[in-house]
């Protein structure tokens, strides 16, 4: 698997600028995480190649964000804490596609995931709300269902293992872990229409649940 050969995919809805630097930061992302973590990933033919998409996961660690932009064929945007957008770091993840929401409010973030939606990009949503304690899945928070469902969005769950094993909570420096990641099969706009929250919830998390991403067994 080449890295050149996974950028064919990415997004055109940017400027030529911006597709080139996130081109070359998701390519030192690619390395850093097959490097360090041997990241295996599956499922890439599940995420919708365009329109509005959620990619609902389970969060391990502050490594999760990344792993998913390494792994996905589109770029992805997700919501950050307003105070990091401040000197060259604020520049550089809202380069990637974060959007500032002030912390504690619910709709700032659902006005700007409804923003990203209604122009057809993709985020990421961690309906756990925060990073598992102890690596074990926390129960969901529903409110990606409405999200979904009033931005016409797909929602692709994903699954993401091994990722509390490199950086748990409270852990300064990821460890060299093996992390592996499977998008799984997409619940569409359709379908979306004719469920109740519950029943997204359920379904979500019953494919989120459904097996762990197989991890790489040879060189990959």
């Amino acid at each position: 698997m080449m890295a050149t050969a996974e950028k064919s995919d990415r997004p055109q809805g940017k400027s030529t600028l911006a597709r080139w630097w996130y081109a070359l930061c998701w390519v030192v992302c690619w390395a850093v995480c097959k490097a360090l973590f041997r990241f295996h990933y599956t499922g890439r033919g599940n995420v919708p190649a365009s329109g509005p998409l959620l990619v609902v996961s389970n969060h391990q660690s502050h490594l999760d964000p990344v792993l998913i932009g390494v792994a996905c064929p589109r770029q992805v945007g997700a919501l950050a804490r307003a105070s990091l957008f401040v000197g060259p770091f604020g520049w550089l993840i809202r380069s990637f596609g974060a959007v500032p929401v002030e912390r504690g409010s619910a709709t700032g973030g659902i006005r700007a995931l409804l923003g990203m939606l209604r122009a057809g990009e993709a985020a990421i949503v961690f309906p756990e709300g925060t990073r598992t304690t102890d690596g074990q899945l926390q129960p969901f928070q529903g409110g990606f269902c409405a999200i979904a469902r009033r931005g016409g969005a797909a929602i692709v769950p994903t699954t993401i293992d091994g990722a509390y094993a490199a950086l748990p909570r409270g852990a300064a420096l990821p460890r060299p872990r093996q992390i592996a990641l499977a998008f799984k099969e997409p619940i569409m706009p359709d379908e979306i229409a004719r469920l109740s929250d519950d029943e997204i919830l359920a379904l979500t998390t019953a494919r989120i649940m459904s097996e762990k991403p197989v991890p790489c067994t040879s060189a990959c």
